[in-house]
């Protein structure tokens, strides 16, 4: 008989690939399992893009079962190859101990923690890891990973060519021996991840299988992608952040209000737990009674991340402002300083709307930018000395300005 969980798993798309399926869904059924979620502390947030894996342990956690959160200390030393052309830089010690804080943070919002048979622990591999001398490491574990099979890996055979270094070679057996440690200590027996990490996770089965003759699972979800078809992240400059100190909630409610329409039901489906028959009522819309849709699951993805107080702002903020309000008191906001009159393109520059004075000009030529209601379309423009401005840019994205 078909899991429960993984049912609604299947059924609201997050499966992409299991390493056993059937052996996964008979330890389903024969009771509780612990599994865990790992994200090495390359930034001080999550991402929309890390959601999916997080939201699928959420339904796991909500079907009673135990999710472990693993926060990278270790193997964000190192650096994780998967789905890179080049090296990540090298972090210092107090940027690692601040993107850990800020992890430890963003998957307090998704999952509940405590000493309950179904609460969440959060778990650092620094803390194991860092027990180990090279010596120890080589002999403990040297004789169970074999080149070949090593190089067998995506995430190493597209940087053969262009100087894969022996620290990042290293990665995958880092993350082995955490899915063994945590078999070891916790009965943890599924490791989730997105697409991107399965050979990392297929290379931690075969430790536990070689190490105790047992079998663990690895199961993965699909990665999301933006409008482009590019991966949401950021190394890709589109990414759409967990912590509000990084993306408001206002904002974080306006990227899901403004996906485009084919993917509606998928997001519905999968950063949202309204009901399944709710989403197929949803997704069916046609036309402008779709905007209801995409208001429903902005509504609901924001108040998973950020609560229901702050998911009602927001919606009050976009209603006010899209229905021609005034309202600027929710408004995302950015402080800049001014002593003086500013042209146009250095202005925009400064709010940090457009990255350079080039992509400024376009946007600006193109009649898509409005101060203060007034709408620019000469790159000349100069704006003059206030203490505050509300800026327009196209038709979705608003900004308040405010003058040190």
């Amino acid at each position: 008989m078909q899991n429960e969980l993984l049912k609604e798993l299947q059924a609201r798309g997050f499966i992409n690939q299991t390493s056993n399926i059937d052996g996964l869904n008979d330890a389903l059924n024969a009771g509780k399992i612990t599994a865990y979620l790992g994200s090495d502390p390359t930034a001080d947030s999550l991402h929309v893009g890390h959601l999916v894996p997080v939201m699928m342990m959420r339904w796991l956690q909500k079907y009673g079962h135990r999710p472990i959160t693993l926060v990278g200390g270790a193997t964000g030393r190192i650096g994780d190859p998967s789905g890179r052309d080049s090296g990540r830089p090298m972090m210092t010690e107090e940027i690692l101990a601040r993107n850990v804080a800020g992890l430890k943070k963003s998957f307090s919002k998704f999952f509940k923690f405590g000493d309950g048979p179904s609460d969440a622990i959060m778990v650092d591999n620094y803390d194991w890891m860092k027990n180990y001398s090279h010596l120890d490491f080589l002999r403990d574990f040297g004789t169970d990973f074999t080149v070949p099979r090593m190089l067998s890996m995506d995430s190493v055979k597209r940087r053969l060519d262009n100087g894969m270094t022996f620290l990042e070679f290293n990665y995958m057996t880092f993350q082995a021996v955490d899915f063994l440690t945590l078999y070891r200590e916790h009965n943890c027996i599924l490791q989730t991840c997105g697409a991107d990490q399965w050979g990392n996770a297929i290379m931690g089965i075969e430790l536990i299988r070689k190490k105790l003759g047992k079998e663990a699972f690895v199961l993965s979800t699909s990665l999301i992608t933006d409008a482009n078809g590019n991966k949401i992240g950021k190394s890709a400059g589109n990414a759409v952040w967990v912590n509000e100190e990084k993306t408001s909630p206002y904002e974080y409610y306006q990227y899901f209000r403004n996906i485009p329409d084919d993917l509606v039901e998928k997001f519905l489906k999968i950063f949202t737990e309204i009901p399944l028959d709710e989403i197929e009522r949803l997704s069916g819309l046609q036309g402008a009674e779709l905007n209801q849709a995409k208001k429903v699951l902005a509504f609901a993805a924001t108040e998973i991340a950020h609560g229901t107080q702050a998911a009602q702002v927001a919606e009050e903020t976009a209603s006010a402002l899209f229905g021609g309000g005034v309202n600027r008191d929710n408004m995302p906001s950015v402080e800049i300083e001014m002593g003086s009159d500013m042209g146009i393109l250095d202005f925009l520059v400064a709010t940090k709307l457009f990255p350079s004075k080039s992509e400024a000009r376009r946007t600006v030529e193109q009649g898509g930018i409005q101060i203060n209601s007034e709408k620019i379309s000469d790159p000349k423009f100069v704006v003059a000395v206030a203490d505050e401005f509300m800026v327009q840019k196209g038709k979705k994205t608003f900004l308040k300005v405010i003058v040190k």
